[in-house]
């Protein structure tokens, strides 16, 4: 998908909340309970993370969409943006975290970005 492609959302408000979904189990600390920077890098065939809008979608309903999930962590678009990456809709529930390099093309800026969303990310929901 060409980042030039016009999209037919608004852009998103600043204190819009968005959840990603914890799809592996060692994307959270065990000790600690928080999410991990591994829950953030970009993988090759993605053009952005990939997340629910909480407007639409309660962390259950985001947990849903999935097979298996370990948890959901929410961030505030506000704090996405102010690191230099922005929040981009492209349907009714959905949106990508854009702007991210993949670790192959920069690995000390991915990690650094990655280690960010982390630290900006709480979990909202976990399995019973």
């Amino acid at each position: 998908m060409a980042e030039s492609s016009v999209n037919q959302f608004e852009p998103l408000l600043e204190d819009a909340i968005v959840y990603r979904a914890i799809l592996r189990k060692q994307w959270i600390d065990e000790d600690t309970g928080r999410v991990k920077a591994d829950a953030y890098f970009l993988r090759a065939n993605e053009y952005g993370l990939s997340v629910n809008l909480a407007s639409v979608c309660s962390p259950e309903q985001c947990a849903g969409l999935f097979r298996k999930c370990y948890g959901v962590a929410s961030l505030e678009v506000g704090r996405v943006r102010e690191i230099g990456l922005d929040v981009e809709q492209d349907s009714t529930n959905h949106a990508n975290i854009i702007r991210l390099p993949y670790r192959e093309d920069n690995l000390a800026e991915a990690e650094r970005l990655a280690g960010l969303l982390a630290k900006r990310s709480r979990i909202v929901w976990k399995p019973e």
